[in-house]
């Protein structure tokens, strides 16, 4: 039986346009907008994360934003279980429902699914949560070389989330993470429509300049320092926070350190568009043309029927 469901998903770099856009979609087609963004999901990080305000989501339903703490462990495993399950309820609802964000593994475990992994061995993972806070990361990524050479070779090794995952499977195993990871493309029970924004270089980067001005202004070095506590975690080892950290380390000094901020996100950008490019084939539009990606998915909705 082929599904009446269609989840159309909008991805794109930070700053580019995408909660205006989703929340125009959902408005026209009267359904919810469901967050992929990595640290949306965190209540106590507001500023740094861009998070869409109230005004913002304009009475339009947003699932997996201030859905967790930073005290909270989440994987991608647990974000495309639970994810899975608010789009099984929407759709009970709804024949279409929207998912959006910049952090790309997090839309390609919804597009293609993940492996099935080892169970999660909640004692071990507590017990490395603690070599975490007391040793750093560092020896941590070097037992995972150790022990699975082949992942760490491919994870990003300053992903907090991931090396102690990887971990954990291979310590309570005693087979490699890699072993596990067969990257076979799973079947959804809905139709996609996947639309990529973007915009001139120099339009983006003016964009995000002026973003990061907003944040300081809005107290984005204060809203790092309430949650200092948690700077190994992973959502704080990235652009936004990062560079307050090292500032607050004396490693450089305040000027420097809002540099870091706009040169960081704009190569962040890069790196988001590069990976949309590359992982999928998305349906490209400048982001200023939101009439014309209207119409694309009005007609994409149609053609699905």
């Amino acid at each position: 039986m082929i599904s009446s469901k269609t989840l159309i998903i909008i991805v794109g770099p930070t700053a580019v346009g995408k909660t205006d856009l989703c929340v125009k979609i959902a408005k026209l087609l009267d359904t919810e907008v469901v967050s992929a963004d990595s640290r949306q999901f965190y209540r106590e990080l507001a500023i740094g994360t861009a998070k869409p305000t109230i005004e913002e989501m304009d009475g339009v339903k947003h699932h997996f934003v201030d859905s967790h703490s930073i005290q909270d462990y989440y994987s991608v495993g647990d974000f495309e279980r639970d994810c899975l399950a608010v789009l099984d309820e929407i759709f009970q609802r709804k024949d279409v429902a929207i998912l959006t964000g910049g952090s790309g593994m997090f839309i390609k475990m919804i597009t293609d699914g993940i492996d099935e992994m080892p169970e999660a061995d909640l004692e071990l993972r507590q017990k490395l949560a603690e070599r975490l806070e007391n040793e750093g990361l560092e020896p941590l990524a070097n037992e995972l070389k150790q022990l699975d050479p082949v992942y760490y070779e491919q994870v990003d090794i300053q992903n907090t989330q991931r090396v102690l995952r990887a971990l954990e499977v291979c310590i309570s195993t005693g087979l490699p993470f890699s072993s596990f990871r067969k990257n076979q493309k799973v079947e959804r029970p809905f139709k996609m429509i996947k639309v990529a924004l973007e915009r001139p270089r120099e339009e983006l980067y003016a964009r995000i300049d002026k973003r990061m001005d907003i944040m300081l202004a809005s107290g984005l070095e204060k809203e790092a320092k309430s949650v200092i506590d948690f700077r190994e975690h992973y959502a704080l080892k990235t652009v936004g926070y990062r560079e307050i950290y090292e500032h607050l380390d004396g490693e450089y000094d305040r000027d420097e350190m809002v540099r870091l901020l706009k040169r960081n996100s704009r190569r962040y950008a890069k790196r988001q568009m590069t990976w949309f490019k590359n992982q999928d084939e998305f349906n490209w539009f400048d982001a200023k043309n939101d009439e014309e990606i209207m119409a694309f998915v009005q007609s994409s909705l149609q053609d699905s029927v």
